[in-house]
């Protein structure tokens, strides 16, 4: 029994020996050189708490500041990665953009996101200022919830939702293990555990699992319908125009594999007179992709990508919206 002992206390010494030299390394490691899940791992930690709204989950901390994926990160007073805004109107044209981690601009300086490209192209033909409540992992209900929050007191001329294939994902409870996520060495082993976790379920892929949120019966994509109509129903309510413009997964430009899926949503909208462009089309035949990344591990769109978002999108904003006013 005493050697069964002694051989389970060096097993369990080497292993924390082991823990503390990964957690070392890696701190070191993640202070030169970007890795994606401990960006967003330090995201979920350094600049979000949890909201008291279930059907937001999580949200922005005010005022939070944070070095990211190599660019700085500045939340407002009220939980936008933008300038500060009062909530008395002047006389801009105001538009808030409702979104995810694409409209958050994740991995790209302030300036070069979509968002304030739109700001400086639609200005030109009438004074506008654009609110960006875009967050990082949310899907269109935490989205829409987040706007009756926190948006509706701007009193918006107009709300463009930036749809993208996940957001069809249910509303996630935020972890109370999250402050775990401080340790690099506790990032690295769950992202490594979720990869191989991945593979070896029944053969699930990337795409196969983003398809398999569009079935009919899925919660989440009849969250995303509720969802749209809602804010439908709250914008006409408010004469606030209403419009959605569905970004492309950047993996594959080639051979697009969510062309059905994005039909589904786009479909649903239009029956339900819901302005909506789709920008699928527009990125069709761009290769390689990858130069449209902000990483090689990470397909969020890069400043390029932003730019022509912002290009295939500011006619469709400003003729629906500012031009016929």
């Amino acid at each position: 029994m005493k050697e069964l002992f002694q051989q389970i206390a060096a097993v369990t010494i080497s292993l924390i020996i082991f823990i503390i030299a990964l957690e070392v390394t890696l701190q070191i490691y993640t202070r030169i050189f970007i890795y994606y899940d401990v960006e967003m791992s330090r995201y979920a930690v350094d600049v979000k708490i949890k909201s008291d709204d279930p059907n937001i989950g999580h949200e922005h901390t005010p005022g939070a500041n944070a070095y990211l994926m190599g660019v700085d990160v500045k939340i407002n007073s009220d939980g936008m990665r933008d300038s500060e805004y009062t909530i008395e109107r002047n006389a801009k044209h105001r538009i808030a953009f409702l979104g995810d981690s694409l409209t958050f601009g994740w991995g790209v300086d302030k300036v070069d996101t979509f968002e304030s490209q739109l700001e400086v192209i639609l200005s030109k033909t009438q004074p506008t200022e654009i609110l960006n409540f875009g967050h990082g992992n949310f899907n269109t209900q935490q989205q829409v919830s987040l706007f009756k929050k926190t948006g509706l007191k701007y009193q918006p001329d107009q709300a463009v939702v930036f749809y993208f294939i996940n957001d069809a994902e249910v509303t996630p409870v935020r972890s109370n293990w999250l402050w775990l996520s401080h340790l690099r060495s506790v990032t690295f082993l769950w992202s490594r555990i979720r990869g191989l976790l991945t593979r070896s379920n029944s053969g699930q892929t990337f795409e196969s699992f983003y398809k398999d949120l569009y079935q009919d019966d899925k919660q989440g994509l009849l969250a995303v319908k509720s969802s749209f109509l809602e804010l439908q129903d709250i914008c006409l309510e408010r004469n606030i125009q209403l419009q959605v413009v569905m970004l492309p997964e950047l993996h594959n430009l080639i051979d697009y594999p969510f062309k059905l899926e994005y039909k589904k949503i786009s479909g649903f909208l239009e029956d339900n007179n819901i302005d909506v462009i789709d920008l699928t089309d527009s990125f069709l035949g761009y290769k390689p992709s990858e130069d449209l990344w902000v990483a090689p591990d990470d397909a969020h769109p890069n400043a390029l990508a932003h730019k022509m978002i912002a290009e295939f999108t500011s006619d469709f904003i400003g003729q629906k919206g500012i031009l016929n006013e």
